[in-house]
């Protein structure tokens, strides 16, 4: 393992025992849940939008699973804090990708992209914003 990955490993770990956004919101303005069967990852994602109605002001997660799951669901919420609904829409996956920093295999790649469908989800669910045809490859995650 080089010095990166050990240090993008250590990040995720920081982020599994230590969860940022991790929570509810009391009437969310959006929010929807999923889960990854395979693996029995889970993710509920809460919004609340900021006075213009498009501006993510607050965004928490509940949910359990492995370190990946959780640690980028907590990378996420950090991410997309203060962006709009629609930027957030069509946030490419290789961004949280990217912040999770380390090479994933398919099965894991699965983990880490849960909170990012959710999260698209539940502003296609509040604001009609289009899902990404690049959802295709992840048909096993259920979410609602």
């Amino acid at each position: 393992m080089n010095e990166f990955d050990a240090m993008y490993r250590e990040v995720i770990l920081d982020h599994y025992k230590n969860p940022r956004g991790h929570g509810e919101i009391e009437d969310a303005d959006a929010q929807a849940e999923g889960q990854n069967p395979l693996c029995g990852d889970e993710v509920a994602i809460y919004v609340e939008f900021g006075p213009d109605g498009e501006t993510i002001e607050d965004v928490k997660f509940r949910g359990r699973g492995c370190a990946i799951s959780q640690a980028a669901t907590s990378m996420l919420t950090e991410m997309v804090k203060g962006r709009s609904a629609t930027e957030v829409a069509s946030l490419p996956r290789d961004e949280l990708l990217d912040e999770v920093g380390i090479p994933l295999t398919p099965i894991r790649l699965k983990c880490a992209l849960l909170g990012l469908g959710v999260l698209k989800v539940a502003l296609h669910k509040a604001k009609g914003t289009p899902l990404p045809e690049e959802w295709a490859g992840v048909d096993e995650l259920q979410i609602s």
